[in-house]
């Protein structure tokens, strides 16, 4: 791949041969930084992404969810059960209000794939780098190994994860 926009195209369309996202939760709910986290934001999947939605059954957990505001994307609060809206994004949103997100020890970012800088490559909106920056929480992301690349060609405003959950 050469380009971000051919790379995109390729994740997309490869995405559902590798996600075990039953794997992939395990993997997370494994490592040290989510067992030391109490307030963690994750995303509601679009298709064929990693469905983190089975960790709101860890009841030790406070969980987040993100909802987009004109440029900015926010953090709620959500408990399994609590409504949801569709987004402008066609993604599922928390009607519950925004909190600050200095109070996220945790925060999994979604990820079309990864490289091996940890930078990840989104949707291409920009709405999470904008969030992460100034971002004092770890923030993961949660692929198949498959969708590890050797660059995704990041650009200056582009923010790397601290840590990448694979299987």
């Amino acid at each position: 791949m050469q380009d971000k926009k051919s790379l995109r195209k390729w994740a997309k369309e490869n995405r559902i041969k590798f996600t075990d996202s039953e794997k992939l939760v395990q993997a997370l709910k494994n490592s040290s930084e989510y067992k030391n986290a109490k307030n963690i934001m994750i995303f509601y999947p679009l298709k064929n992404e990693v469905n983190l939605l089975p960790l709101l059954e860890d009841k030790t957990k406070n969980f987040y969810l993100p909802k987009i505001v004109g440029e900015n994307l926010l953090c709620c609060p959500y408990s399994e059960g609590d409504e949801l809206c569709v987004s402008c994004f066609k993604t599922m949103e928390p009607l519950t209000e925004a909190c600050d997100k200095n109070v996220i020890d945790m925060a999994v970012i979604p990820a079309l794939c990864c490289d091996k800088n940890n930078y990840r490559l989104g949707y291409g909106g920009g709405f999470y780098d904008r969030f992460l920056k100034n971002f004092r929480g770890t923030k993961a992301v949660c692929l198949p190994k498959e969708l590890i690349v050797e660059n995704v060609f990041p650009e200056s405003h582009d923010v790397p994860v601290d840590i990448v959950i694979t299987v």
